[in-house]
């Protein structure tokens, strides 16, 4: 895989000297060689037959978006010359443009487009409607209001993100030069954004050391983050430019390094870095556009920034803004994991596959919170999914505001489906543990009913709102549970307490322990007797809709197809707060340790036994439904 660009440059790469110039020894080729042939047996690589089928996809699309701005010319009243001239460009950014795609990923694309052809009308209607007469396009979801406006759609099975990008110019050459500053001249804030997502692409691969042990590190990290529940921009976590940026830097710290030498050295760095240092590939360049720069000198907000990792073009910004305080702890532990099997990897104690292993969400907290989402059919749902799962990363930011970062969230960024739902159905899993080394005052208790009031009310707020989209938030325990979020069906045995409350589940803890794994999100038990596990309630919390009034578990039930709700055994006086209303009852009481209560009374086995047998609702007369944590939970 080592080509011409694997040579390395003298000139220096990055705002600073590379901290090794050290090739690689013999281990490091043996073990590069194995982890490409793992990211190959793993089948992280497109066949030809696909990258042929992406070509044609993006040639058909070209097509239509200009034969879009011809007939905008048209239409406006332009000379027959105009109308001949009249043109729009394509260009490819992301994963596939950085040439880190695999199969089945989407096509990040930008369509730049003359002056005259706006995106709000013009793109997300009239182009809209276009697409919507094409046999070959599918799933065909506008997301206007995103922080990037995009289009999302599928062409002939192929996955398309689709940006448009207007710019100071009646006609769009086809060799237009992205890179050139030019092209951002008197164009709005989206559409730098938009315009940036290429010339950040352009830039990475310009600043890098060796475009092919790039590619190599970043497929391999980009998998990782996937299998540890870490990649994921619109969650809090980072997405694929972020990773992209963060391998780039390391690549420049280690110029003449391999593949198996730079994932080392990728965990190696970011377990150490300092936060919120930035990461940047070059240094911040200022220019007479006098576009915004990530400057926390100057602008309050890029202070606040928790992990800022530098766009290296201009005007240059911070890409992961959407890390928050709570997804920095996750990832600095996934961190800290993978620099030890990485360690033991080089001591060759471990091979590469024990670094990929998924990591076991479901095994590690005590309480999550559960966001259920349903809507009238599969397109409703589509576009409803995407707008909740936007806005989850306020819920996280808003439990930690209300509770003043004293009540932890780790939101996971996968969605499961209830096969037995006879409705379109989705759900989201957030886990929640009290701040490691906080000092817990008796009785004292964390309520966020109107945190979770507020985030309903924020997506209930949704511009493309129809009938039968509905979302629910409730607090389940682990031992509640839902089966569909495990491969089989089935929980794997409870791993020991002490090993199970570990921040991350590392080596010799719950992901060790009697597990093979088969592949992302597959996982078999060695031992024949399987755990049967306790499911909750089909839907646990059926809050108030702000625009049909309240909910009835009865109606709920009805409308996912299951039977009537079970009656609850709880008991007011085991909780220090239940009298909410309808529509906003989530309480968390932070009363003990991992181990104990305070309340002195309970063992092991009884906590068990109430974990077991407390319902995922509780019903305390009419139409009241409190989804309590009670005290010991934690």
């Amino acid at each position: 895989m080592v080509g011409s660009e694997a040579l390395a440059s003298p000139r220096q790469h990055g705002v600073t000297k590379p901290l090794s110039l050290a090739g690689p020894s013999e281990a490091d080729l043996v073990r590069t060689k194995k982890l490409n042939k793992f990211l190959v047996d793993a089948g992280l690589y497109e066949s030809k037959e696909e990258a042929v089928k992406r070509e044609k996809v993006l040639g058909q699309i070209k097509q239509i978006v200009v034969e879009w701005v011809k007939e905008l010319t048209r239409i406006r009243g332009y000379s027959d010359q105009m109308v001949e001239d009249a043109n729009a460009v394509i260009f490819t950014f992301g994963s596939y443009r950085l040439g880190v795609h695999g199969p089945g990923a989407d096509i990040d694309t930008l369509c730049v487009g003359p002056s005259y052809v706006n995106r709000d009308e013009d793109f997300f209607f009239f182009l809209h409607e276009m697409l919507t007469k094409k046999e070959e396009v599918t799933e065909l979801q506008p997301v206007p209001s995103a922080h990037v406006p995009v289009m999302k759609f599928k062409f002939e099975g192929i996955s398309i993100d689709l940006l448009y990008a207007s710019i100071s110019r009646l006609v769009v050459p086809d060799d237009l030069d992205i890179s050139d500053v030019s092209v951002l001249y008197n164009v709005d804030e989206p559409t730098v954004r938009s315009l940036n997502g290429c010339r950040v692409a352009d830039q990475i691969l310009k600043l890098v050391p060796n475009v092919e042990h790039f590619r190599t590190t970043l497929r391999c990290l980009k998998f990782w983050a996937k299998r540890r529940g870490v990649y994921s921009n619109v969650t809090g976590f980072l997405g694929g430019v972020n990773w992209a940026l963060l391998v780039a830097r390391v690549c420049q710290f280690y110029p003449n390094a391999i593949p198996s030498m730079l994932v080392s050295r990728f965990f190696r760095v970011y377990t150490q870095w300092r936060w919120p240092n930035p990461v940047m590939l070059c240094a911040i360049q200022e220019d007479e556009l006098g576009c915004t720069v990530w400057d926390p000198r100057k602008n309050p907000k890029d202070k606040t920034h928790h992990m800022p990792i530098i766009t290296p073009a201009y005007p240059c910004m911070n890409s992961s803004y959407n890390v928050s305080t709570s997804t920095l702890r996750v990832m600095t532990e996934q961190f800290q994991f993978g620099n030890r099997i990485c360690e033991e990897i080089e001591l060759n104690k471990a091979q590469w596959p024990v670094l990929f292993e998924p990591y076991m969400f479901f095994e590690c907290y005590k309480n999550y919170l559960q966001v259920d989402i349903v809507a009238a059919d599969p397109d409703d749902l589509r576009a409803w999914k995407g707008w909740v799962e936007s806005r989850l990363r306020q819920l996280t930011l808003m439990i930690e505001r209300d509770t003043q970062g004293k009540l932890q969230c780790h939101p996971y960024p996968h969605d499961y489906i209830d096969p037995s739902k006879q409705c379109s159905h989705n759900a989201f899993f957030m886990g929640l543990q009290r701040k490691q080394g906080e000092i817990v005052q008796e009785n004292q208790q964390f309520d966020i009913r109107a945190t979770v009031d507020e985030f309903r009310h924020s997506v209930n707020m949704y511009v493309f709102w129809k009938p039968g989209m509905e979302i629910f938030v409730s607090h389940v325990h682990r031992k509640q549970i839902p089966q569909y979020v495990f491969p089989y069906g089935y929980k794997r045995a409870r791993v020991p307490r002490a090993m199970n409350h570990q921040p991350v589940c590392g080596p010799g803890s719950a992901e060790k322990m009697s597990t093979k794994r088969k592949d992302e999100g597959h996982v078999e038990r060695e031992s024949p007797q399987r755990r049967k596990s306790i499911s909750p309630s089909p839907i646990m919390s059926p809050f108030m809709s702000p625009r049909h009034g309240s909910v009835s578990p009865d109606m709920l039930s009805h409308s996912l197809g299951n039977g009537p709700e079970p009656e609850s055994n709880f008991r007011s006086e085991d909780v220090g707060l239940i009298g909410c209303s309808s529509g906003s009852s989530i309480v968390t009481n932070e009363e003990i340790g991992p181990e104990k209560t305070s309340l002195g009374t309970r063992n092991n086995s009884q906590e068990s036994s109430e974990e077991d047998s407390q319902p995922a609702v509780d019903k305390l007369s009419g139409d009241k439904i409190q989804p309590i944590l009670k005290p010991g939970w934690f």
